[in-house]
């Protein structure tokens, strides 16, 4: 194990072939969060939110339409649907990662 300067647990391996030493992919994995459409499309939807909170108030000594509290929950409750979509991306994302294979019909 010494000399291969990575873990047990790396999905990349050095190949034995080539040149530069490239590494082969054993597994497929998405992408870093921030690199997501989905990340971005809940950041833009969270500062709309946490704006339209700020600005939206009620008629001439009503009651706020979108209050403090409800601004909260709509916040957490869109956090919660981030954290359970990245969730099932990640979790399907583990399947064998086969190059040489070049047929996907076959799964």
């Amino acid at each position: 194990m010494a000399g291969r300067g990575r873990g047990a647990t790396t999905p990349d391996t050095p190949s034995t072939g080539g040149i530069g030493g490239s590494t082969r992919r054993l597994s497929t994995e998405t992408k870093q969060a921030f690199k997501t459409t989905e990340f971005w499309a809940f950041v833009a939807v969270l500062i709309g939110l946490f704006i339209a909170g700020n600005s939206i108030e009620g008629e001439e000594g009503g009651s706020d339409v979108l209050d403090a509290g409800k601004v909260w929950l709509y916040a957490t409750l869109l956090t919660i649907g981030y954290m359970i979509s990245r969730g099932l991306a990640k979790s399907g994302s583990r399947d064998p990662y086969d190059a040489d294979r070049g047929d996907a019909s076959d799964r």
